[in-house]
């Protein structure tokens, strides 16, 4: 079940990656927030009280509540224009919580793909609380171009591997694989859109590009 929640986090990085590249506005995007945010709701809730007490499945399960909240904050922000830095604040809580479920991934549970897919979400969730939290503007289009692309890499292409039975016969090689293309592609966005203030226009962004997560 957990991995049906994933797909569709995929979908919603990708739109809010979008929304702060300025592809899509920022408006229109609040309800994939509020449909996913409700799904991880669900998710979760549901795989812990079937876990019949089963620790590790709890501890897995609650992780998810760290996405709904984000989603559904994100629906709020853009629905009623509110300023972003309760938000921003609240990713920095996820990002330190996520650093923790990467090594959990990684010692507790031998699970190496999501070790560096967790990993990948906290440096997400740290860009998200520079841009939102702090109000890092310059870093709006990179943290787009990096939510946009890790909708795809940690969420839409693990969830079918679950999905499929595949995941457990790749997760020492995804794991590779990600950390290398994190070095090169993230790496190399920041070069050429980072260091030269990711070409953000001078005038005040709209909310919607300060709530995209």
């Amino acid at each position: 079940m957990g991995a049906v929640g994933l797909l569709f986090v995929g979908a919603v990085l990708f739109i809010n990656g979008a929304m702060l590249l300025g592809w899509v506005n920022g408006k229109s995007a609040a309800p994939m927030n509020f449909f996913v945010g409700a799904l991880q709701i669900i998710t979760p809730t549901y795989l812990i009280f079937t876990a019949n007490g089963n620790t590790d499945t709890i501890l897995s399960a609650a992780g998810l509540y760290l996405f709904a909240f984000t989603y559904l904050y994100v629906g709020l922000n853009l629905t009623f224009d509110l300023d972003s830095t309760g938000l921003g604040y609240f990713c920095l809580f996820v990002f330190i919580s996520a650093l923790v479920y990467s090594g959990l991934n990684f010692v507790h549970f031998g699970d190496p793909g999501f070790g560096v897919i967790w990993l990948y979400w906290a440096f997400l969730w740290l860009l998200f609380f520079l841009v939102l939290g702090l109000k890092r503007d310059g870093l709006s289009r990179y943290t787009g171009a990096v939510c946009a692309i890790q909708g795809w890499v940690t969420a839409w292409v693990p969830a079918f591997l679950l999905l499929t039975g595949r995941y457990a016969d790749y997760s020492n090689q995804i794991a590779i694989a990600l950390a290398v293309f994190a070095v090169l592609v993230f790496g190399g966005l920041y070069v050429m859109m980072g260091r030269r203030g990711t070409g953000v226009a001078t005038s005040e962004p709209t909310p919607g590009e300060h709530v995209a997560v």
